[in-house]
């Protein structure tokens, strides 16, 4: 039995959710003309209180769409130091659209409105590159599931009205902040200008994200889509995916973050354990005590046939998933706590 803890991005699709891939209808989605990909993008879309929705590949593509509508060649956006769009994205804001970060020094992967209103260039200064974007990550990833309380993002949002920026939502791990906080997909929507989501992560499908917004920007959307390469054909199959894991997926979220906690508690108890970053949703990041070697856990723990990963810096991470089962959940904290 192996149990695989490095990401949530790992796990394969149910037999339920095949069948139901097996009995798309599909078309040619470049096109528009695949029924089943329409479906998923105005169902999420609707979710969301957007628009339109388009059907992406993979999320960083959603996000770098996103980055590529909102700005010109030379603008700024501002985002955390720890975001995915400028740490895990290939530089794709200077490849794809010839932008520059402005990073904010924030906590656990959040920044405040505060922070952002310090961050931005004065229009009317041409000598610094122009500010048009904020890009916001929820939950946050490095930030250890991190989840922004709903009015500190409300704050950022004024800041984006009084300064006339674009506020894009890095959703990649939306749902699991909507279950930990009983929030609903359309307190988001009418904040931000774009939403990215995924589909592939905690809901279990095998590919896809879909990025929201107007039908304005879906239409830009599309042919920046084109242009990165991500037009797909019988897509549908995908799509179908996507569709199952909305209707059985999204609740069962919350055993992920269950089990997630107590690993937690378990850790923060270990005395080879220095520190366990609060847990709110399915990422764990946990540090050593000096003279720990994060190599020979990992090693010791993939003797036990369990893989986690290591972060750097001292830091490692686990992230609990729909393929990780109860039995395989006691298992591990067994060899945890037998771990000398």
């Amino acid at each position: 039995m192996e149990i695989n803890l490095i990401s949530d991005t790992v796990t394969k699709p149910s037999n339920e959710m095949l069948q139901h891939m097996f009995r798309a209808k599909v078309g040619d989605d470049v096109y528009k003309q695949d029924p089943t990909v329409n479906e998923l993008e105005e169902s999420v879309a609707g979710l969301f209180g957007k628009e339109a929705g388009l059907f992406f590949p993979s999320g960083s593509m959603a996000n770098q769409t996103a980055i590529k509508l909102h700005t010109q060649p030379g603008d700024e956006l501002i985002c955390d130091k720890w975001a995915h769009v400028y740490n895990y994205e290939g530089g794709g804001m200077a490849f794809n659209s010839g932008v520059q970060a402005k990073l904010i020094d924030g906590n656990r992967g959040m920044i405040t409105a505060a922070q952002v209103a310090e961050s931005i260039n004065p229009p009317d200064f041409y000598h610094s590159p122009l500010t048009t974007l904020v890009c916001i990550e929820n939950t946050t990833n490095k930030g250890g599931g991190a989840c922004y309380d709903l009015q500190t993002l409300k704050d950022i949002k004024d800041v984006c009205t009084t300064n006339n920026l674009k506020y894009h939502l890095d959703g990649a791990r939306i749902w699991n902040a909507l279950v930990a906080k009983r929030q609903h997909p359309k307190q988001f929507g009418e904040l931000f200008d774009t939403v990215s989501v995924c589909l592939s992560k905690g809901l279990g499908a095998p590919v896809g994200s879909l990025l929201l917004g107007s039908k304005a920007d879906m239409a830009k959307a599309l042919r920046i889509r084109k242009v990165f390469g991500g037009g797909m054909r019988q897509a549908g199959y995908l799509a179908a995916a996507g569709l199952y894991a909305l209707q059985h997926n999204v609740g069962r979220l919350e055993e992920d973050h269950r089990r997630a906690k107590q690993l937690g508690q378990l850790l923060a108890q270990l005395p080879w354990v220095k520190s366990v970053e609060p847990v709110e949703t399915n990422i764990l990041i946990f540090s050593l005590k000096d003279g720990y070697s994060e190599a020979g856990l990992i090693e010791k723990l993939k003797q036990k046939s369990i893989f986690i990963s290591s972060l750097g810096k001292g830091k490692l991470r686990i992230v609990t998933h729909l393929d990780y089962k109860e039995v395989m959940h006691q298992y591990v904290i067994e060899a945890f706590s037998k771990l000398a």
